[in-house]
């Protein structure tokens, strides 16, 4: 292929990217909003200007014109390429990084000017309202684990009108967990001294999505397939919903793309630490853990550099960990691990929904993933990590991990749509890597 029809393709495949992801974007942005009553918005401050363009409402039509705004963009680029098909990096990365601002960033803008504007229980999520609370506790020196947050104030968000139902201080079992790592709560303690509105944790989320994007940049691959590969992560549908709507994966995501782009570099040591950092923040980390491990292994990365980057993840997570640990074991068991495997009722699409769908097993009844988890998942990840130890090829392992979370989470009691955030980044890792070492056989 000449040099000027390569710079053609490339500019072509990270246009193209870009569009298909505002055209399956924009259409639902904003869709299936919690239906707040909140009474009349008190708009003020930065935000308030926004506010008072939505009349106080959730009004979809703010973030979905920006999403239109962000395809004109990209018919832009696409005249431009038309003149000049060969794009500097840096010009490239600030289009991309432009595009999936106006995709993400509107909403959550919005929704937490509305949230400013009305009360902290109304226009959030129970999940993200919860890790903020958590946050405030560990800075009031207090455990989050074990903690009563019936009066918190996230009792208020399940009416969703600011009132507090007798039946759910009584039945709403989120009250009395808190079903997040303790990574969560720490982040959280930082992010909650910023001046409000900011404060908010769905900034972080944002500011995590985003930086997404860039952190592709690390891998050695060709620009345009780690610049589609992030944009893809950065700005699909399931992140710009998880932005505005509150679900917190993108922190622990942005680590675990650092940790597969810094073992393709060498920099064990570094790599180990964002894994640590991974798994501070979600559980679903772990299961890159021997992943990981496997490939650094594969790239000859010696015993002493795999026992350095294994003792730095360790020592990350512990460091994280040990105040809770210390504070209360049992709590900090119940509320992360015992809560979601036993307690938390069935939900999605998975076995244990179509189980409940039978009447094999009852929503809020036991659910046997232990053995499940022993029986199918635990074989399938080994034979999973024995083909990436025989392959030759760096993408195995990325995959092998996307494959076997998807089927951990399809065994999984939970079911949230938003997890499949987690199996799409490690495909994105995987093609990334496919792009760089077949660049480099091409031109070897």
């Amino acid at each position: 292929m000449s040099g000027r029809l390569r710079e053609n393709v490339n500019a072509w495949v990270l246009l193209a990217t870009l569009a298909v992801l505002v055209l399956v974007g924009a259409p639902q942005l904003g869709a299936d909003a919690w239906p707040f009553v909140t009474g009349p918005a008190h708009a003020h401050g930065l935000l308030g200007p926004l506010v008072r363009a939505a009349k106080g409402e959730w009004d979809v039509d703010i973030p979905r014109t920006a999403a239109v705004c962000a395809g004109c963009l990209v018919l832009v680029g696409a005249l431009l390429a038309l003149r000049k098909p060969r794009w500097r990096g840096d010009a490239s990365l600030v289009f991309a990084l432009l595009v999936a601002a106006l995709l993400l960033a509107p909403a959550v803008l919005l929704q937490a000017g509305l949230r400013d504007a009305t009360a902290p229980w109304f226009h959030v999520n129970d999940s993200t309202y919860q890790i903020e609370l958590a946050g405030a506790l560990v800075r009031d020196g207090q455990n989050p684990y074990g903690h009563d947050y019936s009066s918190s104030g996230l009792e208020r968000f399940y009416s969703f009108d600011g009132s507090v139902a007798p039946d759910t201080l009584e039945s709403q079992v989120a009250l009395r967990h808190f079903a997040y790592f303790p990574g969560s709560a720490l982040v959280a303690a930082a992010w909650g001294v910023l001046p409000k509105p900011f404060d908010d944790y769905r900034f972080l989320v944002l500011l995590a999505t985003i930086l997404c994007l860039p952190a592709f940049l690390l891998f050695e691959a060709p620009l345009t397939a780690s610049l589609a590969a992030g944009t893809a992560v950065a700005a699909n549908p399931l992140a710009i919903r998880a932005g505005w709507f509150g679900t917190a994966d993108a922190p622990g995501l942005l680590l675990l793309i650092l940790a597969f782009a810094l073992v393709s570099r060498s920099r064990y040591v570094a790599a180990g630490a964002a894994l640590g950092g991974a798994v501070l923040l979600k559980q679903f980390a772990l299961v890159a853990l021997p992943f990981v491990a496997v490939w650094a292994w594969r790239r000859k990365a010696g015993r002493r550099a795999l026992l350095r980057a294994g003792l730095t993840a360790l020592a990350v997570f512990t460091v994280g960990a040990l105040p809770f640990l210390v504070a209360d074991p049992a709590a900090l068991w119940r509320d992360t691990i015992s809560y979601g495997a036993t307690t938390y009722r069935i939900v999605g699409y998975g076995l244990s929904g179509l189980l409940v769908k039978a009447g094999a097993v009852e929503r809020t009844g036991s659910y046997p993933f232990v053995w499940l988890a022993l029986l199918i998942w635990l074989p399938l990840t080994a034979w999973l990590l024995l083909t990436q130890a025989r392959a030759r090829v760096a993408w195995v392992g990325a995959a092998g991990f996307a494959a076997s979370l998807y089927a951990l989470f399809f065994l999984s009691r939970v079911f949230q749509t938003s997890y499949l955030i987690w199996p799409l980044t490690g495909i994105a890792i995987a093609i990334v890597l496919w792009t760089g070492e077949r660049g480099r056989a091409s031109s070897a």
